[in-house]
């Protein structure tokens, strides 16, 4: 079989969505499919004449008979020629519905959910990549439940962390730096901490919202917190691993997660967790491995780590349960399957 995966530039990003990607496209490979990745050009999700124009480039590219894997953040910029979907093999994979992503109007968003509404409906397979976001494609889009297949991320294996070792509590997020990730209400629960010791570290790419990394920087500055505070950047490898390991808490506060894959991470390695349960987020976290604080409530999340940072033996208790959570978790062997066979 002949699979074209499209999506967003850069292509070999380290977001949850493009790791999942990678995955499945080795999978494919490694069955002796012949897969190939187009990076799409442009803006996404709201998709700009440049996305768009390489939407059309890339249905140019592909040979006929090929199998199109869409993904679900640059699927916007195929409006124009949606039409196409019905004259080529055509997969939608959804992590989320963009339209959920901030950072726009109401009135872009309730736009963008239009078109993502009728994309949705000229799409005969849809690939997800949780229980929650099938439920909402079937809830407020009108995806028929039998177009939907659910496989849900993977996860490989991992050592364990074991901690920072030191006479502070290091918290790690992991997390584009975008408006959805909520690292903003994150910082505004940490705030309310002044009394304990704590440092945070935020890894993750500046690159789809350019302005809101010195939004964040800002508002750290503001918030009196810029000391305790580290940008790292997009970590990978080595530098990734390391920050791992140090890791006392992981702490996140997205407004939306279509899985959650840093969190996932996060129990394998057995680190406790203080998040916000926006989308899937929250189904993720047993109540003994962390605190789960509804989206938004800074001072939820705030009284949540307050309980974390200051009880250490309470952190070792949540740090097992979440080890343990973590070892009842897929892997990437029997999720590649499953989306193999949701292929066929």
């Amino acid at each position: 079989m002949q699979i074209c995966f499209i999506l967003p530039a850069p292509a070999d990003a380290v977001s949850g969505g493009h790791a999942y990607d990678r995955r499945m496209i080795g999978a494919l490979a490694g069955a002796g499919h012949e897969v190939h990745t187009i990076g799409l050009a442009g803006r996404h999700p709201f998709a700009d004449a440049a996305a768009e124009a390489a939407a059309r480039a890339a249905f140019a590219a592909m040979a006929e008979g090929t199998l199109a894997v869409i993904d679900g953040m640059c699927l916007p910029a195929f409006a124009p020629i949606a039409e196409a979907f019905a004259r080529r093999r055509v997969v939608g994979l959804i992590h989320h519905p963009t339209a959920l992503e901030p950072g726009e109007s109401a009135a872009a968003r309730e736009a963008l959910r239009a078109i993502e509404r009728q994309l949705y409906g000229t799409l005969p397979r849809i690939i997800v990549t949780s229980a929650e976001t099938a439920r909402q494609l079937g809830a407020e889009f009108a995806v028929a439940e039998e177009r939907i297949t659910i496989v849900e991320p993977g996860t490989a294996p991992a050592p364990r962390s074991p901690g920072s070792g030191g006479p502070d509590c290091a918290l790690l997020a992991l997390g584009m730096l975008i408006a959805r990730k909520g690292h903003d209400v994150l910082l505004r629960a940490l705030a309310r901490l002044p009394d304990l010791d704590w440092r945070l570290t935020i890894a993750g790419s500046d690159a789809r919202e350019p302005g809101h990394a010195p939004e964040l920087a800002a508002l750290a500055a503001e918030l009196n917190i810029a000391g305790r505070v580290r940008f790292a950047g997009e970590l990978r490898d080595a530098a990734l691993e390391e920050a791992w390991r140090g890791a006392d808490i992981f702490a996140l506060a997205p407004w939306w997660e279509g899985y959650g894959m840093a969190i996932a991470e996060a129990l394998k390695r057995g680190v406790p967790l203080a998040i916000t349960g926006g989308g899937a987020a929250g189904a993720l976290v047993p109540p003994e491995a962390g605190v789960v604080a509804p989206p938004g409530d800074v001072a939820t999340l705030s009284k949540g780590l307050r309980r974390m940072i200051f009880d250490a033996d309470l952190r070792r208790t949540m740090a097992q349960a979440a080890f343990a959570a973590g070892t009842r978790l897929p892997s990437w062997e029997s999720q590649c399957s499953r989306f193999l066979a949701a292929l066929d």
